[in-house]
């Protein structure tokens, strides 16, 4: 027995006996009504796969027109249910009407029992079919949300920040290509992701790409995709980034990292809005916002003859250069503020503040690693803190490099303290990266530095 529910709504009491009776077997609820007026009011309408509906129900009256509003009533309560128009009056055009206004099919009467389950049986996988389409447009719908997320704010109110914004909201309307530049760690990416929110693509998909992350051999499956079998791993087809962006905005980080013979590559899918995936010749339409981002001076690398300057042109349309901390006074204590919110929340510690002597020390500070030094400072300051109040000595900045050891004499602690510095410094205050480059756990460093301010 097929698990499908079947209504059938009809006035003449014999038809509603017979259809009943033949399709019982078949499926697993068959139900009837004998007014259609009672269509309104049926209990859980979305839930009925397939209705089986009489075209005429007043005495005399053979227009089909009463069917005809009762399938447009139907279709407004439950547009995936199938609709089955019955009539013993078989005029051509009234059953074109029909299945123009969302009739799944025709059957006349009296019907032969084969076909009309033959009908049945179609009609139920169009309504398959149907549910089908609606739950994958749900969940896309769903991924894009999660996809489009915004897990980091653009926190600030300074001159140089408004200016960028400014700029940001006049371009994000268009579809030109846009190229970001600006120093490790001011938010680039943050920039990328404001456009598009603002952009009219941003119920679509917005991918980032790494393309410093991106081995060279790799680079064309990745970004252009690839068929089964093109390659030893290729073990079914697979969309590349640029297909899987196609309607929203793909954000190529760290542009300026791609060799000569990965550049001209991306130029032509780039100039020709086409890909062709690995191990094919078929080219296939993509239709992206493009926004680049790097922290190289691609001028300087084009005079150098490391990078294209036609690919510089494509890329460059707009460009918007995110200014670094330093410049940004207005906004340190600012985003200290917020970031501090934030890990007190993640790390259950309410009430922390920042007294004024640690805010002055924040402002003087240069901050070479721009927002994300600033986040990890405060980051470890929470973690690290014993009371409510963060003090100067809370936060590590101003790392020194290393002493010589032909100078003054330094103690084991003091060299290993300068390394830490050093490391942390080196990777713009990335903790797991400092300690990764140490050799050490996070924690083990966390530990350490604690010793030190204790």
């Amino acid at each position: 027995m097929v698990n499908a529910n079947i209504l059938v709504v009809d006035d003449n009491k014999s038809v509603l006996s017979a259809l009943e009776i033949l399709l019982q077997f078949e499926y697993k609820s068959v139900q009837t009504i004998f007014n259609p007026n009672q269509i309104t009011s049926f209990p859980n309408l979305e839930d009925i796969d397939i209705v089986l509906l009489d075209m005429n129900f007043s005495a005399g009256v053979n227009t089909g027109n009463e069917g005809l509003f009762w399938l447009n009533e139907i279709k407004k309560r439950s547009p995936n249910t199938s609709v089955i128009m019955m009539t013993a009056y078989g005029a051509v055009d009234l059953a074109v009407k029909a299945l123009k206004q969302g009739a799944s099919d025709f059957v006349l009467k009296p019907w032969n029992n084969e076909r009309l389950m033959t009908t049945v049986k179609s009609a139920l996988e169009l309504r398959k079919s149907k549910q089908e389409i609606h739950n994958l447009k749900k969940k896309e719908n769903n991924l894009k949300q999660v996809i489009n997320e915004g897990r980091n704010f653009i926190i600030g109110q300074s001159k140089a920040l408004t200016s960028v914004l400014n700029l940001a909201a006049k371009v994000a309307k268009t579809d030109v290509n846009v190229l970001i530049t600006g120093e490790n760690g001011t938010g680039k990416e943050l920039i990328a992701r404001e456009l598009h929110r603002l952009s009219t693509r941003k119920d679509e998909v917005f991918i980032p790409v790494d393309m410093g992350s991106i081995a060279e051999n790799l680079f064309e499956s990745e970004l252009f995709g690839h068929v089964k079998g093109s390659f030893t791993d290729a073990k079914e087809d697979r969309a590349g980034k640029f297909e899987a962006a196609h309607q929203g905005s793909l954000f190529l980080d760290e542009i300026g990292n791609l060799s000569l013979q990965m550049q001209a590559k991306l130029l032509s899918s780039i100039q020709n809005r086409t890909v062709v995936r690995v191990g094919s010749n078929k080219p296939i339409d993509v239709d992206i916002r493009l926004i680049c981002a790097t922290n190289c001076n691609l001028e300087q690398m084009v005079a150098d003859g490391l990078f294209r300057e036609d690919l510089l042109y494509r890329i460059n349309t707009i460009h918007i250069e995110v200014p670094p901390l330093r410049e940004r006074n207005d906004d340190i204590l600012v985003l200290a503020d917020f970031f501090l919110k934030k890990f007190a929340h993640k790390y259950d510690k309410g009430g922390l503040r920042i007294n004024q002597t640690a805010q002055e020390k924040l402002m003087e500070y240069a901050w070479p690693g721009n927002v994300r030094e600033l986040q990890h400072t405060m980051e470890r300051a929470v973690i690290l803190s014993d009371g409510n109040v963060l003090k100067p000595s809370d936060f590590l900045l101003h790392a020194k490099p290393m002493q010589s050891m032909d100078n003054e004499p330094m103690t084991l602690n003091e060299m290993e303290q300068q390394m830490i510095l050093r490391a942390l410094e080196q990777n713009e205050g990335n903790y797991s990266a400092a300690a990764e480059q140490l050799g050490i756990s996070r924690q083990t460093l966390y530990n350490k530095l604690k010793k030190k301010s204790d």
